[in-house]
């Protein structure tokens, strides 16, 4: 039996890209880098508020999938269009998790692959 599990939504829409939503090794969980879409693969509203909301949503649908919740994040990755964007972003950001208990976090400026202003990915710790 591996020790990596692999999770896919049922039912979902099925990805085009090769990478599963969230992916148990041992006691963490890794989900890949979410986007702002929505189910059917559009993009929400052109705002990182907006967009920073759906992103955690997504993010808390695929710990889901492992058994997991925003509480268990240890650490993020944060990819933002344009670093002016920060404060607004880190506003919506924080609204998602319990003050002064913030995951460990990298935040960068990037071109990213789609029309969108930010991506994230992050790492939850939840024994087996």
């Amino acid at each position: 039996m591996s020790k990596i599990e692999y999770f896919h939504a049922e039912g979902g829409a099925s990805n085009p890209a090769p990478l599963s939503p969230a992916v148990r090794a041992g006691d963490f969980v890794y989900v890949s880098g979410q986007v702002p879409t929505l189910a059917d693969g559009s993009v929400v509203a052109h705002d990182v508020e907006t967009q920073t909301a759906q992103v955690m949503r997504n993010i808390e649908e695929a710990l889901k999938l492992a058994g997991c919740e925003l509480s268990d994040i240890c650490k993020t990755t944060v990819w933002l269009h344009d670093a002016r964007d920060f404060a607004r972003f880190n506003k919506a950001y924080s609204a998602f998790f319990e003050q002064g208990k913030f995951p460990a976090r990298s935040t960068t400026e990037a071109r990213l692959m789609i029309n969108i202003l930010v991506e994230i990915e992050a790492v939850a710790y939840k024994p087996v």
